[in-house]
């Protein structure tokens, strides 16, 4: 990678990184692997509310997830930082397959038939506290390996071209996740789960090596560790994204309860169900697109902070929709402006991390960010149990709003920062 390359320079060639071989073989194995996680989560949680008729269980996976995510976010960054991160990525996705293997066992009718609901629900939880640790580590290497792969020149075209593949993969993940529960049923359902994750290894597989940057190869682990907690918090613009995503993610997550909706509410069933859980990430997939062929050259802070407030308000009319095409247009919208914020936040990233910290900085960031929907799903299924569905998701909408007003007014840095 050439560090003389200007940061801001940028391509107005909108297929200039999907021509690197090797990177298309990163998208596409990244999309397998996340079209079967969406898929993987739109099952578990339709099939968990399903075994306990209780929203908190639904918040109880995000939670079994979460807190060793958490734990080894900051670790899990120095190891990618040290490692060949093909054959770490490798690791990861092949620990997946056992998770979704494991899951595809407890669905079937021979463990019904000895096992309680209860039962099966803390098999459940056993596992995704198992893939919080995978996903410490897989998430931040597909993040970290990027600018590996892409020149410095054509990263922000591929933080697009990533963003719109994530999407596109998670739409069709959480559609055809429900579609295939009205199907095939939940078994079934984990049969192709399976299959997905073996076909992301056979993509990664055709990836080269990336080893370590000599730079930072030997370095202690716990300065290692500091060096990218104070690259984050120094570095004001992607702190100020991170922060704000954070908080938007945890009190708006009403995807978490979009379960109990489809059953309880709208009375939709499984393939309303997948319709409505894909509606937010299809309207991410859309304004993806469009950012990728027509790139935000200005007020980039600005629009992140309007898109945060539009999201808010997305939430308070869902919570109180009582019609399927409402419910499912206001969630479109939602996943519309919750696209502006991922590309604007990923772009930062790739700009302003150094190649040796890619690993640290992505890592730092799934804290703050990915870890935020399993933080938001346990608090809305929390708040669900004690307030009410509707009076739970109304009360995250307007708390949305209300950290968009503050930030509007006390964060007049980010407000004004342009890339």
């Amino acid at each position: 990678m050439d560090d003389k390359v200007p940061v801001t320079q940028v391509t107005n060639d909108p297929f200039a990184a999907v021509r690197i071989p090797e990177y298309r073989f990163l998208l596409s194995g990244r999309f397998c692997f996340v079209m079967g996680i969406r898929m993987m989560t739109t099952l578990v949680a339709w099939w968990i509310y399903h075994l306990t008729n209780d929203p908190l269980a639904i918040g109880l996976v995000g939670l079994s997830e979460v807190i060793p995510a958490l734990c080894m976010a900051l670790p899990s960054g120095h190891i990618i930082d040290q490692s060949e991160k093909r054959k770490l990525l490798l690791k990861a996705i092949s620990c997946y397959v056992v998770a979704a293997a494991l899951l595809l066992f407890f669905s079937t009718a021979f463990f019904g038939e000895h096992f309680s609901g209860r039962q099966i629900s803390w098999c459940i939880y056993g596992v995704f506290f198992c893939t919080g640790i995978i996903r410490a580590f897989a998430g931040p290497t597909f993040s970290s390996m990027i600018a590996n792969i892409v020149p410095r020149q054509y990263l922000q075209n591929a933080t697009t071209w990533t963003q719109a593949s994530w999407l596109s993969a998670s739409v069709t993940g959480h559609a055809l996740g429900g579609f295939l529960i009205a199907f095939v049923g939940i078994t079934g359902t984990f049969i192709v789960v399976v299959c997905l994750m073996i076909s992301s290894l056979i993509f990664l597989f055709r990836l080269h090596p990336k080893p370590p940057s000599p730079e930072k190869k030997q370095q202690n682990s716990l300065r290692s560790i500091q060096e990218g907690l104070q690259f984050v918090f120094r570095t004001k613009e992607l702190l100020g994204a991170m922060a704000l995503d954070m908080f938007a993610v945890l009190f708006g997550g009403a995807v978490a309860m979009v379960p109990v909706y489809a059953k309880d509410i709208l009375h939709i069933g499984p393939m309303g169900f997948g319709w409505l859980n894909a509606a937010s990430d299809i309207g991410s997939a859309i304004i993806v697109v469009l950012l990728t062929l027509v790139p935000m050259r200005k007020a980039q802070g600005k629009k992140l902070l309007l898109a945060v407030g539009g999201f808010g308000i997305c939430i308070i009319i869902f919570a109180f929709s009582k019609w399927f095409l409402l419910s499912f247009a206001v969630l479109m919208v939602a996943g519309m402006l919750d696209g502006v914020s991922v590309v604007i936040r990923g772009t930062v990233m790739q700009l302003k991390t150094p190649d040796h910290m890619r690993g640290r900085v992505g890592s730092v960031s799934s804290m703050f960010v990915n870890s935020s929907n399993e933080l938001g799903q346990f608090e809305s299924g929390l708040a669900a149990r004690h307030l009410g569905i509707i009076p739970s998701v109304a009360f995250g909408g307007c708390m949305t709003l209300l950290i968009f007003i503050i930030t509007w007014f006390k964060a007049p840095k980010l407000r004004k920062f342009e890339y």
